[in-house]
């Protein structure tokens, strides 16, 4: 029986999809363990998978004053994004040191290793071990084409030549760890250094990495010039069918119309309270009914009106269906619930792939135009909430993509390609 070990790092919009796609490869017959933060062993345990140890760094530097100001500087302009960021990159190498070390211990034992890209060392730690290894990826990120730029680039009109050439940035990102990964490669792997700039999508041999790209092709196609191993199977998603909503948060929804859902997830800002008061003025205005996710402190609300519930946190697959329409900070797998839901959606981004959901949903017709944390105020963030609980050709819209998203099998064709790889790993050997 083959064992699998699925490696991620990040907030539970990042944990979540992997232990869907454990869940979906156990249920297949295989051994499977999943390395992510000590933060969400209890988590992965409840669900009945192998948990395997990950220093909780990261989790601990979302909530740390200086990403507070790197999340809010990510929205000022690029120039106070990247002085933050280098400031982070101090911060958060050490973590990184922790996390290598950590992995390699987690996949001792693998006959494949699939890995977020944020796992920087996944292809190392494969290429120690001598065994296939697979990128998974929440958003079309790495996989350069000719059809659109990289995600965090503007769309110029340039050309083909413009939009491959964006890609090059996630080598230079990369290259920002290379000393890092240089000294475990030597010291742990006992490998030799890789080229700084070297493709996170190529292995030391120059030999192209499978890679799943966990959305739906409805939401964004496949690109006609992308690799043949590089697929676009579909959402992974972690129903939990046994959930039971606590008993003031059902007598609220009973109570009066489907509420709008606002929220911000593990978004955190400097000024929670002032987020909050904004949130609420913008609700009052419209006067429609509110559910508020607090996230990780993203919103901050002292008394909330009768008209709005104030959520610690729910299941999104439960939650949405239930809401009229969703308004959150546009994390992958906060858009992909609410679009599987089949409810309108408003995208309020912080930074990274945020904004470029936020374009997706409204180039697909499902939700108001994005508008960035920066430039929220109660009139816009009033506008959005009226477009979601009154745009009936918008509602049809997001109710139709929701029928075609829940047709898909993700976890089912995600599965089948890494038997596959297994499979051809097993007829090279």
């Amino acid at each position: 029986m083959p064992t699998i070990t699925l490696l991620t790092v990040g907030s539970r919009g990042d944990i979540q999809p992997f232990v869907a796609l454990g869940l979906g490869l156990r249920e297949r017959g295989h051994e499977v363990r999943l390395c992510a933060p000590a933060s969400f062993e209890t988590f992965i345990e409840s669900q009945g998978l192998a948990y395997r140890y990950m220093d909780d760094g990261i989790v601990k530097l979302i909530g740390d004053e200086n990403m507070r100001q790197f999340m809010e500087a990510g929205d000022r302009g690029w120039l106070s994004w990247f002085k933050l960021a280098m400031e982070l990159k101090g911060m958060a190498r050490p973590i990184s040191k922790r996390m290598f070390e950590d992995v390699w211990k987690a996949v001792q034992g693998s006959d494949l290793i699939v890995y977020h890209p944020k796992v920087l060392a996944g292809s190392d730690v494969a290429e120690a071990l001598g065994v296939p290894e697979v990128l998974a990826l929440p958003f079309p990120s790495l996989v350069s084409t000719s059809e659109e730029p990289m995600l965090l680039f503007p769309r110029w009109r340039l050309g083909g030549w413009y939009n491959r050439a964006t890609y090059f940035s996630t080598r230079i990102a990369r290259s920002m760890y290379h000393d890092v990964l240089r000294a475990f490669r030597a010291n742990h792997l006992g490998l030799p250094p890789r080229k700084r700039f070297a493709s996170q999508l190529k292995d030391a041999s120059g030999r192209l990495i499978s890679s799943l790209h966990a959305y739906s092709r409805h939401v964004v196609p496949r690109p006609s010039d992308w690799p043949e191993n590089s697929a676009v199977t579909g959402y992974w998603f972690l129903d939990e069918p046994g959930w039971t909503p606590p008993e003031d948060l059902a007598q609220f929804l009973n109570a009066g119309d489907p509420p709008v859902y606002i929220g911000f997830g593990s978004m955190v800002g400097t000024n929670p309270e002032a987020k909050g008061r904004l949130v609420l003025a913008a609700v009052e205005q419209v006067g429609c009914r509110a559910v508020l996710g607090s996230g990780w402190g993203g919103l901050a609300i002292e008394e909330t009106p009768a008209d709005v519930f104030m959520l610690d946190q729910a299941p999104h697959a439960w939650l949405f269906p239930r809401m009229a329409g969703v308004v959150h900070h546009g994390g992958a797998g906060t858009t992909a619930a609410g679009l599987r839901a089949g409810r309108p959606t408003f995208i309020c981004p912080f930074f990274g792939d945020q904004p470029y959901w936020g374009r997706r949903v409204e180039m697909l017709g499902v939700g108001p135009a994005p508008v960035r944390q920066r430039d929220l105020t109660v009139e816009r963030l009033a506008a959005g909430l009226r477009r979601l609980v009154s745009d009936a050709t918008m509602q049809a819209r997001a109710e139709a993509l929701g029928e075609q998203i829940r047709a898909e099998d993700g976890i089912g064709t995600a599965t089948g390609i890494l038997e596959s790889i297994i499979e051809q790993q097993g007829t090279r050997e």
